[in-house]
């Protein structure tokens, strides 16, 4: 999902994905390759639906960007889905990932469509919880609809709208959830769709966000997060105040007054909850050597770290008779090393910072351009990352669900015509099918060290999976966050896990183009004329 990192690069416009900015020479390459163009896009879909009002007539410019290069007469139209960032950010799956992949592979045209309130495809001036009344999945959905039957591109002779052109879309994360219920609410317009980590089982709570770390995590670093926090939890429990200071002053931290401020800046090597300033495990990708959560692992386990670090181990251990916290001093190390610098001002108690902000703060935000996703989060979808209540966490379980549900109170105050929901409405998410989620020619990849795999198709809660032709089903094994969305150029020189997962997706998708001339697309058992092509 969305990292904090991610979250600059919704203002700065230059993410090459969660939390990785894009270098300066490919964001200007793709900026000159591909302009932006844009759709007049109805703000309201739904006139008739209550929930909208007060309803508008107005429409707002939707952007998307377009690679005809590989299109060939006849060839399908490949939509990916921007998601939670720029659709400029995304620019790349044209360039080099998995757009190009098929593209190349079927002779289709791609194209990257931004997602209402991201980017430059904000409906409004201002951010207010009134004005971010039409931030609904079935708001966006439609607008994918309405492109794909509306959409022009520039200097390409032929008409390619749907239901007439096979549209094949494309999704990671939330976007994956996206594209699943657009192929599912939209099975007249759109011909199939690759869902790509899409988080399509919602629950307010996410503990088993951290649950890959502990699988497969680095066992001496996990071994000794673990420990920590299980020690530190007992005196937090016991109410041992001076105790908790005492290690928080350790991380230099003693100005955290709230100990869920606390417990979540010292989870920031590790990710969440919801935002970090540094490259987390979710971060990890095969494109690139990103090792900064394997640096921060490596930093606890230093067997050689200075004799003054070390005996921070025993600094504590008169609060668990006697016994050390090993590798305590290492960790602190790191935070104040890595972790505290990233606060700019120093004053790590500050919204800007590490605290949890106030409604003061929140209000400041308001045109930051950060707050779309967390609306999403805390009306729809949820997944507030927390702590197991049960077993080993790596996080303090301090860190509950509130701790997230107040920044939704305090981000998005009552309006004069909308208010979010007392918890998010996950019961509308799952709607859609939740673990149980099936569509004609949707295709569901997954990696299996994805933090978000729980909330996805292949999920170790849902059912056990068998892959057809048409309800194709993939996991990558020893694969991450939408791993199969980046490329090189070169399929076959890619690692076997990556490489494999990308044959599979052309197969699947060269099958489904043989039988488009046999579609008859249908929407509550009524055929649809598909017109000329």
């Amino acid at each position: 999902m969305l990292s904090f990192v991610s979250l600059l690069a919704v203002v700065s416009l230059v993410s090459a994905g969660p939390g990785r900015p894009a270098p300066a020479q490919i964001s200007s390459r793709e900026s000159e390759i591909y302009p932006a163009y844009s759709i007049d896009m109805p703000i309201d879909h739904f006139p008739n639906d209550d929930k909208y009002l007060p309803h508008t007539n107005a429409t707002f410019k939707q952007h998307y960007y377009f690679d005809s290069s590989y299109y060939k007469p006849g060839g399908p139209v490949f939509l990916y889905v921007g998601g939670e960032t720029s659709g400029r950010s995304r620019l790349s799956n044209l360039e080099t990932g998995i757009i190009q992949i098929l593209m190349n592979a079927t002779g289709g045209l791609g194209v990257i469509i931004e997602n209402r309130y991201y980017g430059l495809s904000t409906p409004f001036d201002t951010t207010t919880t009134d004005t971010l009344t039409y931030l609904t999945n079935e708001q966006t959905i439609a607008d994918f609809a309405h492109f794909a039957q509306n959409a022009k591109f520039p200097n390409v002779a032929a008409n390619l709208t749907a239901p007439g052109t096979p549209w094949i879309m494309y999704g990671g994360s939330l976007a994956g959830a996206q594209t699943s219920f657009t192929v599912k609410t939209y099975p007249d317009i759109i011909y199939g769709g690759i869902a790509s980590s899409g988080v399509i089982h919602a629950a307010v709570e996410y503990p088993q966000w951290y649950d890959p770390i502990q699988k497969f995590g680095p066992s001496d670093c996990v071994q000794s997060i673990n420990d920590i926090v299980d020690k530190f939890d007992a005196l937090v429990a016991a109410g041992n105040r001076d105790a908790v200071d005492e290690f928080k002053a350790l991380f230099g931290l003693e100005s955290l007054t709230d100990d869920r401020d606390f417990a979540k800046t010292i989870a920031y090597p590790l990710g969440g909850p919801f935002d970090y300033p540094t490259s987390t495990w979710q971060e990890l990708s095969w494109t690139d050597q990103d090792t900064q959560f394997w640096e921060f692992c490596g930093s606890v386990t230093d067997l050689d770290a200075p004799e003054n670090v070390t005996a921070v181990d025993q600094q504590m251990a008169k609060y668990t008779d006697g016994e050390a916290w090993e590798n305590l001093g290492n960790y602190a190390e790191y935070v104040k090393e890595v972790i505290l610098p990233t606060c700019a001002s120093g004053d790590y108690a500050s919204g800007d910072c590490f605290g949890q902000g106030d409604a003061t703060y929140w209000a400041s935000q308001a045109d930051s351009g950060t707050l779309a996703y967390l609306y999403s989060t805390c009306t729809e979808m949820g997944l507030y990352q927390a702590a197991h209540q049960d077993g080993k966490s790596l996080i303090s379980r301090v860190m509950d669900g509130n701790y997230t549900q107040e920044q939704c109170t305090m981000a998005f105050p009552p309006g004069k015509y909308n208010s979010i929901p007392a918890s998010p409405d996950v019961d509308g998410w799952n709607a859609y099918g939740g673990y149980d989620f099936q569509a004609d020619r949707l295709a569901f990849i997954d990696g299996n060290q994805d933090p978000w795999l729980d909330g996805c198709y292949h999920s170790n809660l849902a059912p056990q999976r068998y892959s057809s032709d048409l309800h194709p089903a993939y996991l990558i094994v020893d694969g991450g966050h939408h791993w199969d969305s980046y490329g090189v150029l070169d399929v076959p020189s890619e690692p076997q896990f990556v490489r494999e997962a990308h044959y599979w997706q052309i197969r699947t998708v060269r099958k489904w183009l043989r039988n488009f001339s046999s579609w008859a697309p249908a929407k509550n058992g009524t055929v649809v004329r598909r017109g000329a092509r």
